[in-house]
């Protein structure tokens, strides 16, 4: 027998999987938590390049051209950590959806 909170969750995931199973879609929900994530690290960088630029050059001994790697490099991360992040989501609802699918037909099954 499913509880009641099992049951909402068979609903709901009936209804989305489809819909959140698209990469758009993992892509776009998982931007606002990677760019929490990414975007202080920019935000920094680029402080620290265009108000302290003598400093940035004396202290890290690399070129003016490294500061737009270090912005491709962290804006690849938060790609791909919004994709990771909502795909890995996706893969633990469908699993727990299966598992709860089971439950409900071994249940009726013994019924």
């Amino acid at each position: 027998m499913l509880t009641d909170d099992e049951e909402r969750f068979l609903e709901y995931w009936e209804k989305n999987r489809e819909e959140q199973s698209t990469v758009g879609s993992k892509f776009l929900r998982g931007m606002p938590v990677a760019c929490l994530f990414g975007l202080p690290v920019l935000l920094f960088v680029l402080i620290v390049y265009l108000f302290f630029p003598d400093w940035y050059m004396k202290i890290s001994g690399t070129s003016a051209e490294t500061f737009l790697v270090i912005v491709i490099a962290v804006l690849i991360v938060i790609i791909f950590y919004a994709f990771a992040r909502m795909h890995f989501k996706w893969e633990m609802n469908e699993q727990t959806y299966l598992e709860l699918k089971h439950k409900q037909k071994r249940s009726r099954a013994a019924e």
